[in-house]
């Protein structure tokens, strides 16, 4: 196993001008954006968009730092494009409430609709898996997490984030079929983000969410981004920082287990800060984890729940508008 390199630095706000030098300060060791993207390489953009209800509650990725890699991405030559499948609505509606529309306007960044398609793995346990085509068949997948504390999962990272590029109704279906078990829900994460291979993840701990997340907790600053290739170290490194055992983190636990990421951060790669150096005191878990499968009722209602807001609510409200 080669060693990790992750980029830390710290960042302290969402002001344009000062992310257009922090953003290029994390990507440096890293090669910089123009060693990951390419003259029109077609770039997925991967925030994580979880629900349009409380943008006040920081639980999405930020609109002003999507954007500002947007905006280097085609400096760079490339041709970007925003995906996501949110747990609720569209992934247009949701962009549409937290801000996203006049900033991709500016930037005529077209927003995508995920659709699944089905794909072979190499795994054993998981040997295909539905997944998003505009993700899969992107030239260049940049994936734009949030740090968050998870009611489920203990942590929302890097991988969790690639969740969102499995079509909307089959999240519903894996909560079902291996909610019941951490250990499997956890491999099943590690493997479609393997499948999905981002080649970039930058990780927004500017704001952070804690608590009763990934939704129903509160903000915490955090003034923090970390960037990597692989996404599996980024996640290990950010439980140092936020002093999180790694065992406690399914979808940590699973990389370490199937051999993607070391338990130890000896001789790991820190070309700038290190996570001793940004770690945060009295960061908050959820009070309670929750079971992954919900309980199958629930998972059935936030199914159809998810049908009637995806299929009749919003394009209701769109043609009254019209």
């Amino acid at each position: 196993m080669t060693t990790p390199t992750v980029s830390l630095i710290s960042a302290n706000t969402y002001q344009s001008r000062e992310l257009e030098q922090a953003i290029p300060q994390v990507l440096s060791p890293l090669g910089g954006i123009e060693n990951i993207v390419y003259p029109g390489a077609r770039v997925l953009l991967k925030p994580n968009l979880l629900t349009g209800k409380c943008p006040e509650k920081e639980c999405i990725t930020r609109p002003e730092l999507v954007a500002c890699v947007a905006k280097m991405v085609k400096d760079a030559g490339g041709k970007p494009f925003l995906g996501d499948s949110p747990a609720f609505g569209s992934v247009h509606g949701v962009a549409k409430a937290n801000g996203y529309l006049p900033l991709l306007k500016a930037l005529d960044i077209p927003i995508v609709e995920f659709h699944g398609k089905r794909y072979q793995t190499a795994s054993d346990e998981f040997n295909h898996l539905r997944l998003s085509k505009e993700a899969m068949s992107a030239d260049v997948v940049i994936n734009l997490p949030k740090v968050k504390s998870h009611s489920q999962l203990t942590l929302t990272l890097g991988v969790k984030n690639l969740f969102g590029c499995v079509p909307g109704k089959m999240k519903a279906w894996w909560h079902m079929e291996a909610g019941k078990d951490s250990n499997r829900f956890g491999d099943m994460l590690v493997e479609t983000a393997s499948a999905i291979a981002p080649d970039l993840t930058l990780i927004d701990g500017i704001i952070g969410h804690q608590g009763n997340g990934p939704s129903n907790g509160e903000p915490r600053f955090l003034g923090l981004l970390g960037a990597s290739s692989d996404v599996f170290a980024l996640d290990r490194a950010l439980t140092d920082i936020l002093k999180v055992n790694p065992q406690q983190v399914p979808t940590i636990k699973a990389s370490i287990r199937q051999g993607l990421c070391p338990e130890s951060l000896e001789n790991w790669q820190f070309p700038q800060k290190t996570p001793e150096q940004l770690q945060v005191k009295d960061w908050k878990l959820s009070d309670k984890l929750y079971p992954i499968d919900f309980g199958a009722p629930r998972v059935v209602r936030s199914f159809f729940k998810h049908l009637y807001i995806r299929w009749i609510k919003e394009p209701m409200k769109a043609y009254s508008n019209r």
